[in-house]
């Protein structure tokens, strides 16, 4: 159940982080106050997962899954770009978060 509730903070990360640049374009309180809330929610929910996963493994996954995902929403939803040696260390990430999962000790 931790790795699901981990999996879920992983995503509310990516969130979080696309909404900082999306409140960044509007000039309303509404806009600002998603990254404050999805925040909490972030820190919460990572906290939830500790409690069944080793720190050290919970936040390599988290913010290794949570800069990638990052990476590719920035590129889907504002257009920035990734660069062919980019996508490689993307892979690299992505590679230790599955190595991390498979050798934790759960």
């Amino acid at each position: 159940m931790a790795w699901i509730i981990l999996g879920i903070a992983v995503v509310t990360e990516i969130c979080w982080a696309l909404s900082l640049k999306w409140a960044g374009t509007q000039a309303t309180i509404a806009a600002s106050s998603v990254p404050i809330i999805l925040s909490f929610v972030n820190m919460g929910l990572l906290a939830l997962a500790m409690r069944g996963i080793p720190a050290g493994t919970a936040y390599a996954v988290w913010t290794g899954l949570g800069a990638v995902g990052v990476i590719i929403g920035g590129s889907v939803l504002f257009g920035d770009r990734i660069g062919p040696m980019q996508a490689f260390f993307m892979a690299l990430i992505v590679i230790g978060v599955v190595g991390t999962k498979l050798f934790a000790r759960v």
